[in-house]
């Protein structure tokens, strides 16, 4: 299998597709795919569902993510419904960052989604976040793993050594922009461990976060222990591309 490139895509706020095009465009040249993802950070967005339609109408593959946060039971069956009407046939299932309110909309849980979408709408592939710690068995029976951003190398490779799995996996890769956007990281996701010699650099050079996001993808990708990566370019996606562009087309 060749080593894949994942690209997340940044949904829009607004009812306007025009940025949303415009990061596929400039991305289909390095990305062998791309993850839609689902009122992150807590923000309402365009359904990624209506965003993966558009990446397929552009003719990309797409990965729509869904999380439980959001979704009662009828949600999640609108939701697959809707997908199907578009072709829409891959789906990654997250719980969600914790909204502002505190409050869920039901009591699904990845879990649950999963059985729930295989009874539902069988024959679709379903991937699942996994945490860098041991993973659990229900996990396992997803058709592909996203493994959380991580800024180590070292860190991924013991995670993938201890977690032996026989489906896809993906390492995630985050572009820092700036020094604001990794403080606000660290502060939202303290599960990330964000280097404090990166932040410095990102402070002194808005182009060090692009760097080292690169350097970790082919990085990983050299290491041979991941079927590809799950990069999130955020804001700097033409950045991303002028830099990976020769190692991907």
């Amino acid at each position: 299998m060749t080593f894949q490139l994942v690209c997340e895509i940044e949904p829009p706020t607004r009812p306007d597709l025009k940025r949303v095009r415009h990061q596929i465009g400039t991305l289909s040249t390095i990305a062998h795919s791309f993850l839609i993802p689902d009122n992150h950070i807590g923000r309402a967005t365009v359904s990624s569902v209506a965003v993966a339609h558009e990446v397929q109408a552009m003719g990309g593959r797409s990965i729509a993510c869904l999380n439980s946060r959001d979704r009662n039971l009828l949600g999640l069956r609108r939701d697959l419904l809707t997908a199907a009407a578009y072709g829409v046939e891959e789906f990654l299932f997250v719980h969600g960052d914790k909204p502002a309110s505190g409050n869920r909309a039901g009591d699904l849980t990845v879990r649950s989604m999963i059985e729930e979408t295989r009874e539902f709408s069988p024959g679709v592939r379903i991937g699942a976040a996994a945490g860098l710690r041991p993973l659990p068995a229900w996990k396992r029976a997803a058709d592909f793993l996203f493994v959380q951003v991580s800024f180590s190398l070292e860190a991924l490779l013991r995670w993938r050594e201890a977690n032996q799995v026989e489906v896809p996996v993906y390492a995630g890769v985050m572009v820092l922009a700036s020094e604001t956007h990794a403080r606000r990281m660290a502060a939202a996701i303290p599960a990330i461990d964000i280097p404090d010699d990166l932040v410095a650099r990102v402070a002194a050079d808005r182009m060090a976060g692009v760097a080292a996001a690169c350097e970790q993808v082919l990085a990983i990708r050299d290491s041979g222990a991941f079927d590809g990566v799950h990069l999130v370019p955020v804001s700097r996606y033409r950045d991303v591309e002028s830099r990976l562009a020769g190692a991907f087309r």
